[in-house]
């Protein structure tokens, strides 16, 4: 059996139980702020470039997830359907882009945004980070503390999205994301931050569904379209809540 393999394995189990031990409190803070802001009416919000879009993504209109969390998308940089795909990351770096994006978004005092860059220096995260902040908007920051604090930003006013989170979460990758080496390959390969990143933000999820069952609302949360009834009930529930939810239309 390839060895290579399963280093590979132990390297993400190893992460993942790192961030049970260090980052679950950080994670039901990041919930319970949440929760308590949905039952006074607040809506929740997330944002990724690039990679950083697939955690994201994995968490909207998702079977067992929570309705109520609305993808907010950069055009060109959304997810890697820009082409050539090296103009969606030079956008990403952008500054100004970040603040027009927040301008033309449906965020407003009371909200939740999530916000995802597992480097923390490029100005579109940062930017968009620091105007929601600024604007009463709950910032839980994703990145990783490791490779942030190994790189310079690429804001103008030098700052990271650690700088402008409410709360950060920390995927606990290493500079440049990669887990793996290997004799005849120059630099180490594999990353690990969309698998510890989209496990924190399911983990999240389920923790904002639990508090909010402890303040006494019903959560609505999507069943699975391809049982039987499951789109009759996903359509049952988004009616009900499509005031808080932005991606029907």
């Amino acid at each position: 059996m390839s060895q290579l393999l399963k280093t590979y394995y132990k390297e993400i189990i190893d992460l993942l139980e790192k961030i049970s031990e260090e980052q679950i409190e950080k994670i039901e803070d990041a919930a319970e702020q949440i929760a308590e802001l949905v039952s006074k009416g607040g809506r929740i919000f997330a944002f990724g470039a690039s990679h950083s879009s697939l955690p994201v993504q994995d968490i909207v209109y998702r079977a067992g997830g929570l309705m109520l969390v609305n993808p907010l998308y950069g055009p060109g940089i959304e997810a890697l359907t820009t082409r050539p795909t090296t103009l969606g990351s030079q956008m990403e770096q952008m500054p100004g882009y970040g603040k027009v994006l927040f301008d033309n978004s449906p965020l407003k005092e009371g909200d939740v945004l999530i916000c995802v860059s597992v480097s923390g220096r490029n100005a579109v995260p940062v930017e968009l980070a620091r105007e929601a902040r600024e604007h009463g908007v709950l910032v839980v920051g994703l990145t990783s503390s490791k490779y942030t604090d190994a790189v310079t930003s690429r804001v103008p006013d030098g700052s990271k999205l650690k700088d402008h989170a409410d709360i950060l979460l920390d995927n606990q990758v290493d500079a440049g994301d990669a887990v793996l080496s290997l004799e005849g390959v120059p630099q180490k390969f594999t990353p690990a931050s969309g698998v510890t990143s989209t496990a924190i933000l399911h983990s999240l999820s389920a923790g904002i569904i639990e508090k909010l069952i402890e303040r006494g609302e019903t959560p609505p949360v999507f069943l699975a379209a391809n049982l039987d009834g499951g789109a009759e009930w996903n359509a049952k529930h988004m009616e009900e809540n499509k005031d808080r939810i932005f991606y029907l239309n």
